[in-house]
């Protein structure tokens, strides 16, 4: 695609990697020459915290605001009732309204890190779904919003006929899902002027209907704009670690193993990364992803630093580096490391290592954590770890004991006083 942007949002995504596609590229940048738009992405509230894999799309928000414009989270309290069926195998299992506002309520902890919430021009706001869809009334919203959508296009869409094609059941429930997120559009377009959402490229088919559907009711000319799906350059689904979920709540994971996950970047991926997550020059990124042999690891270091001090700020950044350094450069046992503590109970007449391994988190299984004692991936106290019999017990624990799962993955594990 040869289009020129001039707006200087369109620039920065399509410069540093965050477009995939766009429903109408010219007549969005002309848009975005005038200060002040507003642009949403919906998150669904499925879990207390975002991961990883939601970052690419906080960071576009940030950069919306950055460029000059209105940035709307908007928090899915009512389309969590229902649940997104995109790419799914099965159906979300359902939550109740107290677990979802738990879940609201720890999400918004971690948008103030990246966007300004307040009443200027561009102050972000952050708006529930559920203040319209809880009231609809279902004869008038069949009859007002239903009449414009085609059940045979929307059987069409990819994220249905993928569930379709392997013969997994979708309820009419999930079915739904995508006419309630084309009304988000068009009340958030009607309420606050909103001209744009985005999302991740699977969310192409779901934003198009959003636009139709306002076009149809409002006669409102709007966009959609989606990022790429994105994955590491070995192929697995960014956001996800050895140990699950790459959480973004520092209760949830802590910033030491949010820094470490960023710093165990493959080399191919840490010149795209540092583009799309931090706000290094442009040159800087590529200069820094061309770096090869041991140089890369302080390009992956810099990587870490500067997307943990966004997160985290500077000091928790400062923090997790000093951390590891003491681990790896001088077998230290660092002060950040992931923490099991156990008490006298858990402990009884001893505890295995096996045990211990899975209950650090280094391994997911008894099964996998023997394999790594048997390929000599698994050490304690820097020392080899060969017995897979080998129990612990108090004495054992006198004093703390470092495991680790390679070269880059440790634990300690205390007795509690």
């Amino acid at each position: 695609m040869t289009y020129h942007p001039k707006s200087d949002f369109i620039t920065v995504m399509m410069e540093r990697g965050f477009l995939a596609d766009c429903t109408d590229y010219q007549g969005l940048d002309e848009a975005l020459m005038t200060p002040g738009q507003s642009g949403y992405i919906g998150f669904d509230a499925t879990a207390k915290s975002l991961h990883v894999g939601s970052l690419i799309q906080i960071m576009m928000l940030r950069w919306l605001q950055k460029t000059g414009h209105k940035p709307i989270t908007l928090m899915g309290g009512g389309t969590t009732k229902v649940g997104d069926p995109s790419f799914r195998a099965d159906e979300r299992p359902l939550l109740t309204p107290e677990q979802i506002d738990d879940n609201i309520a720890g999400i918004k902890k971690v948008f103030s890190a990246y966007v300004d919430f307040g009443d200027g021009p561009n102050g972000a706001m952050m708006i529930n779904n559920d203040e319209w869809l809880s009231d609809l009334n279902y004869l008038e919203f069949l009859r007002d919003i239903g009449r414009h959508f085609s059940v045979n296009r929307m059987l069409s869409f990819e994220s249905v006929k993928s569930r379709l094609d392997r013969e997994q059941s979708l309820s009419f429930l999930e079915f739904n899902y995508m006419i309630l997120q084309a009304y988000d559009f068009l009340e958030l377009n009607r309420r606050y002027g909103c001209i744009l959402q985005m999302g991740g490229s699977d969310q192409w088919g779901n934003i198009v209907n959003g636009i139709d559907l306002t076009r149809r009711v409002l006669d409102h000319e709007i966009y959609g704009l989606t990022s790429p799906l994105l994955t590491t350059s070995d192929g697995k689904k960014m956001g996800k670690s050895q140990n699950g979920a790459v959480w973004l709540n520092p209760d949830m994971l802590s910033p030491y193993e949010f820094w470490q996950f960023w710093r165990n970047t493959t080399d191919a991926d840490v010149g795209r990364f540092l583009k799309l997550y931090t706000e290094m020059p442009l040159d800087e990124c590529e200069r820094l992803g061309a770096l090869a042999g041991s140089e890369i690891n302080e390009a992956k270091v810099i990587l870490a630093n500067e997307v943990t001090t966004l997160l985290h700020g500077a000091d928790a950044a400062a923090a997790a580096e000093a951390t590891a350094r003491e681990v790896f450069e001088k077998g230290g046992v660092g002060d950040d490391l992931p923490t099991l503590t156990l008490t006298p109970a858990d402990l009884g007449d001893g505890i295995s290592i096996v045990q211990l391994i899975v209950k650090s988190g280094l391994a997911k299984s008894g099964k996998e954590a023997k394999r790594l004692i048997s390929e000599n991936g698994a050490r304690i106290d820097d020392a080899p770890l060969s017995d897979a019999g080998l129990m612990i017990d108090a004495g054992a624990l006198a004093s703390p004991i470092k495991l680790s799962a390679g070269k880059k993955r440790h634990a300690l594990v205390q007795l509690a006083d």
